[in-house]
């Protein structure tokens, strides 16, 4: 049986497989950097946090953002 967050990861999967052939490679590249930088964006301590003006619960919220949840200006 599958795990809810796996079913959630195969449904994000088969959206963006969905979508492939309207996205170009630079499309791809930057949903990639998306990504790694969402990713990098929770693994932040406090004081690089506050930093960059950012909370923790922000930096969590825009980690778990899904990949297609991204800003207006990339939309298809």
């Amino acid at each position: 049986m599958f795990s809810s967050s796996h079913a959630t990861s195969s449904f994000a999967f088969s959206r963006l497989r969905a979508a492939l052939p309207r996205i170009g490679v630079e499309t791809l590249l930057h949903l990639d950097a998306l990504r790694r930088q969402r990713s990098a964006l929770k693994e932040l301590d406090a004081h690089l946090l506050r930093d960059i003006g950012v909370t923790r619960e922000e930096a969590n919220a825009e980690s778990h953002r899904s990949l297609w949840d991204v800003p207006a200006t990339w939309r298809l």
